[in-house]
């Protein structure tokens, strides 16, 4: 049975961890194709974490501020199942990526542009709500006010993300209500090093706290 609240582990550096997740039942693996972040994929690397899922779950790309064309044609190569837009993409770029039969998670932040009050602009498969704060484009490992997303989840797919750990994401959920959460950071060694033991933590406390809910299962983001 699928989980109540789907998780994707974003920042997959290495097929072996891939093989993991899947293991895990994680219902999404994110690849990260923004040259300034420290999980950022090569070709080589994209194609090896591709290969290891071999479409038993879903690999979501994430892109800051890339044409249209780019975008499609690393989704197209590395088998994406979704594009995440974590910069200032526009409603049009969001409908043209979707009219390719791509799933589509937008960025909102509480803290920067376009912030959480653009949802209505957008229509896109998912949004993904995180803080905004800091030099990167992503959570950096920063907790927010996690019920400042309750507003949206509650009319619209959300993937909550930013600064999540095993020991917080069920007090997050709890605030919040979201269809997923995202982790990155909060389950690594080191940047770009996830920990399985960290991940496990993670889905356990996920999958813990759902199991003791009465919440009916979630329309499918992945």
């Amino acid at each position: 049975m699928s989980r109540a609240i789907q998780i994707k582990v974003c920042g997959l550096t290495e097929a072996k961890m891939a093989e993991a997740c899947v293991a895990l039942k994680i219902d999404a693996v994110g690849l990260v194709f923004y040259p300034k972040s420290p999980r950022h994929v090569s070709n080589f690397q994209a194609e090896e974490v591709s290969a290891a899922v071999n479409g038993r779950i879903a690999i979501v790309g994430v892109f800051v501020d890339e044409p249209v064309d780019v975008i499609l044609k690393n989704a197209h190569r590395f088998g994406l199942t979704a594009v995440q837009l974590h910069g200032q993409e526009t409603p049009s770029d969001v409908s043209q990526i979707e009219n390719e039969g791509f799933k589509v998670i937008k960025a909102l932040f509480q803290k920067r542009e376009p912030s959480f009050q653009a949802v209505s602009l957008y229509r896109p498969s998912a949004f993904l709500l995180e803080c905004g704060k800091g030099q990167l484009p992503g959570g950096n490992a920063q907790e927010w006010n996690w019920v400042d997303a309750e507003k949206i989840t509650a009319i619209t797919p959300v993937i909550l993300a930013g600064g999540l750990t095993p020991e917080n994401v069920s007090h997050a959920i709890s605030l919040s209500n979201p269809q997923a959460v995202d982790v990155s950071s909060g389950v690594e060694a080191f940047p770009g090093k996830k920990d399985i033991s960290k991940i496990k933590a993670f889905v356990a406390a996920v999958d813990g706290m759902t199991s003791t809910e009465s919440k009916e299962e979630a329309r499918r983001i992945f």
